[in-house]
């Protein structure tokens, strides 16, 4: 009997360094598109109406109207000190996609504005508080994937969480709401704050969304006398399988199953409807689902 080769751990080794080069390559990759698509954001929608929102970005178009300093060049000047302190306070796993995702987002902003002379895309304070919210959210979000930050008060909200015992997001809207309120003061006028308001809700959700997806999947408990008739359609129809679970009634002390299943978006309707033509009296638990690994339903990318 011969046996078959063994992989010698060199070959393994080998592999996991591609592995490795291509996940650190994808990410910093996504960094660069994150940060260009921000820059999109501010220099067509956000910097030429005034609309501060929120961070470093808000002060660095703060500055642009009062002074002239171009955006890029502000940002990169608040940065720098606070990607230091950041470093100093939250230690060195902070590093290089933070530094790679500051200077990228410096670069392409001036690039656009200076180099390119981007003009703006809108007039309407409304649509660009909406479309700038939109990019800048999408932008940050696909940064956050990659596993990196832009800086600004995303480093000074997780200092404070440090220094304060305040959570993140706490005093990363603390100093959102402060840099948006500063440019309503300095450009005398409250729409322009309020606007700022808008764009930093907006560019918020889209980071959610881009980091959690769209719902594409629905949970759901079934407690029903007439189990086996929906267990059959579950499998037989829909093709889906699901898990029993032991329970006992708190009250009723009965002892009886509860049926668990995964199902798309596109199924929740029929399998809705179907139960309630089975067991109108069942007791159904339909929750979201952000991502399901296993098999029938695709992987997040």
């Amino acid at each position: 009997m011969t046996r078959k080769p063994q992989k010698s751990p060199d070959t393994f080794s080998t592999r996991n360094r591609k592995k490795i080069f291509k996940e650190s390559l994808k990410g910093y990759l996504g960094l660069i598109l994150g940060t260009f698509i921000m820059a999109l954001g501010l220099v067509l929608f956000l910097a030429p109406a005034k609309i501060a929102p929120g961070g470093v970005s808000g002060l660095g178009i703060v500055l642009y109207h009062l002074f002239g300093i171009p955006v890029g060049v502000s940002m990169l000047i608040f940065n720098v000190p606070l990607f230091f302190l950041g470093l100093k306070t939250l230690g060195k796993t902070f590093g290089p996609r933070t530094l790679l995702s500051i200077v990228t987002l410096s670069l392409w902003t001036d690039l656009f504005e200076m180099v390119l002379h981007f003009k703006a895309a809108s007039t309407d304070p409304l649509l660009t508080s909406l479309f700038g919210g939109i990019l800048l959210g999408l932008g940050l979000g696909i940064v956050f994937r990659s596993q990196g930050t832009t800086g600004g008060s995303d480093i000074l909200g997780r200092i404070i969480n440090q220094l304060f015992n305040i959570s993140t997001g706490t005093g990363i809207m603390i100093v959102d709401f402060f840099v948006i309120s500063l440019a309503g003061i300095v450009f005398r006028n409250v729409n322009l704050a309020l606007y700022g308001f808008i764009s930093l809700y907006v560019s918020s959700r889209v980071i959610d969304l881009v980091l959690e997806g769209i719902d594409y999947a629905k949970s759901v408990y079934i407690i029903s006398e007439k189990q086996e008739e929906i267990i059959e359609f579950i499998t037989q129809r829909m093709n889906r399988g699901g898990t029993l679970i032991h329970g006992e009634g708190l009250f009723t002390k009965v002892r009886r199953n509860i049926l668990f299943a995964v199902v798309t978006r596109k199924e929740i309707a029929l399998l809705r409807n179907t139960i309630r033509q089975i067991d109108p009296k069942a007791f159904v638990i339909i929750s979201n689902v952000h991502e399901v690994l296993g098999q029938g339903f695709r992987p997040r990318v």
